[in-house]
């Protein structure tokens, strides 16, 4: 039996469990658990309802290591599949250590305390997984995810050397209201007002949140303002690409969503240090996110599409070539097929995806990996088939200077 645990049951979870469901002979057993049991009841529902498939639910604290460990140990998945708080990843890793189980997310680790994300403390797990003979697979989403596996694919087969690469993500829908995040407003919020970062010959230049903007053109959606910030994928990318001499991550705002921000950071609504509120502590951004929107219910009249890829520039047999890769992703039809919007469904696909890889043995190996230092075919392939196809052209004006 391929049993597998889906950990969180937000807008990412349910498009994993779709896509699994859909996957039934790689997933032959699905089980989802969250904080709230209601959340993957409905899912689980309608799961069942559309595919006919069953999906098994459980309540579980994904802080509380004991009662992860209780849980892993009831279910026995051969895999967990974590699309819960990236705050929460550690405890997950720890569980699956003393459970003997695979582990696989989408995002890396962030300290609640702190608006900063980065690899060491999960990278700090290679050994403890390499001793217990388990494969750890970090963001596997799609940024980060399909961009370092979009880098990989190019390294293997168009060049000798990989010199410039900018990841490009433009979300050209609309959700008609007046301000929302597209996952977890927190998370969201905390990730694009620190401070940006990009490397550089051999070294990180920081700079401030916004402060390099260019306007870049996007295939099906047109010119938008593109802004530099600090991507995960990029510290890993750098140190298993040391070809690099720029890697940057651009992602795209419009000028009201920018303005809103402002005025949220101005009255010290963005801030993660709490403040008393009659006698309790609250933390003012977490109370900001409970009166956004939730993200899972953007879907229903989200119109457009988000396009994310890659452009590189490097050498091939002592040749400057260009190359751009991507994917174009239309709201409706994710949520026509999910019921989720489609920056969820860019971001579960993959994780189904790389689930796929771990449970049918393309992906393997005892230790801590990010996707790119995977075998890209195979799960190229895949995106072609399970909703993500990728489009590629050579000698291009990548436009980014």
């Amino acid at each position: 039996m391929s049993r597998i645990l889906i950990i969180g049951a937000g807008g990412v979870g349910r498009v994993v469990a779709y896509k699994c469901a859909q996957n039934s002979s790689a997933f032959s057993d699905i089980w989802m658990a969250s904080r709230t049991k209601s959340k993957c009841d409905q899912i689980a529902q309608d799961v069942e309802k559309d595919l006919k498939v069953k999906i098994s639910t459980a309540q579980v604290d994904a802080d509380n290591v004991p009662e992860l460990v209780a849980l892993i140990k009831t279910i026995k998945p051969k895999l967990i599949i974590n699309v819960a708080l990236p705050y929460q990843d550690l405890t997950i890793m720890d569980a699956c250590l003393e459970t003997g189980v695979h582990y696989l997310d989408t995002a890396n680790y962030e300290p609640k305390d702190e608006a900063k994300f980065e690899y060491k403390w999960q990278w700090a797990y290679q050994d403890k997984f390499k001793n217990a003979g388990l494969t750890a697979v970090l963001g596997c989403g799609f940024d980060p995810g399909v961009t370092s596996i979009y880098t990989a694919y190019a390294a293997k087969h168009y060049f000798d050397e990989i010199q410039y690469l900018d990841i490009v993500d433009c979300n050209g829908g609309d959700h008609g209201k007046a301000f929302a995040t597209n996952f977890n407003p927190e998370i969201n919020i905390r990730e694009i007002t620190q401070k940006g970062r990009y490397w550089e010959n051999g070294d990180w230049v920081e700079t401030e949140p916004f402060e390099i903007k260019q306007e870049l053109n996007y295939p099906n959606i047109g010119i938008r303002d593109s802004y530099v910030l600090y991507h995960e994928e990029l510290e890993s990318l750098t140190k298993n690409f040391p070809s690099l001499k720029r890697a940057r991550f651009w992602m795209t705002f419009g000028q009201e969503y920018l303005t809103h921000l402002r005025v949220i950071q101005n009255i010290g609504m963005a801030s993660i240090v709490p403040i008393k509120y009659k006698g309790v502590d609250i933390v003012p951004l977490q109370f900001l996110k409970e009166t956004l929107p939730d993200p899972g219910s953007l879907g229903d009249n989200y119109e457009g599409e988000t396009s994310i890829g890659c452009r590189i520039r490097g050498l091939k047999d002592g040749k400057e070539e260009t190359y751009y890769v991507y994917n174009n992703c239309k709201h409706q039809d994710a949520f026509n097929e999910t019921g989720a919007q489609g920056v969820s469904y860019t971001t579960g696909v993959p994780a189904m995806i790389g689930a796929m890889m771990v449970l049918t043995g393309e992906w393997s190996g005892a230790g801590v990996f990010n996707v790119e230092e995977f075998n890209p075919d195979p799960f190229m392939d895949k995106l072609n088939t399970e909703g993500l196809p990728w489009h590629e052209q050579h000698d291009v004006d990548l436009e980014v200077k």
